[in-house]
């Protein structure tokens, strides 16, 4: 059973509260969109949580994502390699658009 628990959040100098409740069986915290979008944040992005007594930090984790060149994705595949790809999912590609898919 979870005791719903109640902590206060500052931005700057405001004092938000928020509480701990039960969705499923995890305990769920909820953000006010107004820190979301002071902290540049999305639902769905990570946050690293770290522990100091009794306090509770949550900082956002940005971890950046490598882009690579298409050069850089192809290299080291060869033409035999893609045909055979090719020839293995003719069935997957064979008909037209079962739903709405874009094509």
């Amino acid at each position: 059973m979870l005791v719903v628990n109640e902590f206060s959040l500052r931005i700057g100098t405001d004092m938000l509260r928020t509480r701990i409740r039960k969705q499923g069986g995890a305990a769920v915290v909820t953000l006010p969109a107004e820190v979301l979008r002071q902290i540049d944040l999305t639902v769905g992005e990570e946050l690293q949580i770290e522990l100091t007594g009794e306090t509770i930090i949550l900082r956002a984790h940005h971890e950046k994502r490598r882009r690579y060149s298409l050069a850089e994705l192809l290299e080291g595949v060869d033409c035999a390699e893609m045909q055979q790809i090719a020839e293995e999912t003719r069935a997957a590609r064979a008909g037209g658009p079962k739903g709405r898919e874009l094509l």
